[in-house]
């Protein structure tokens, strides 16, 4: 499996969370939205400006900007 950044993941595209590299109060927060190492995560669309991004994990839809999305890595399951 290849690992790539959640920024660059296309629409459709899953994975699995292998990372979070985010520090400080950033790295709590993403932390609690349950973007965790094991989480298994699915894009679901962008914004027409690509930012934010919309991701489907635990039967959710959460929305990052991309400077948040930068920290995390992510596991390509469709390799």
């Amino acid at each position: 499996m290849s690992k790539v950044l959640l920024r660059h993941m296309a629409s459709g595209q899953k994975g699995i969370i292998h990372q979070v590299s985010a520090h400080g109060e950033l790295g709590r927060r993403i932390r609690d939205m349950g973007l965790v190492p094991g989480t298994s995560v699915e894009i679901q669309g962008r914004a027409p400006l690509k930012d934010p991004v919309a991701v489907l994990l635990k039967d959710f839809t959460l929305t990052l900007r991309n400077n948040e999305a930068d920290y995390i890595t992510v596991e390509d399951v469709d390799d």
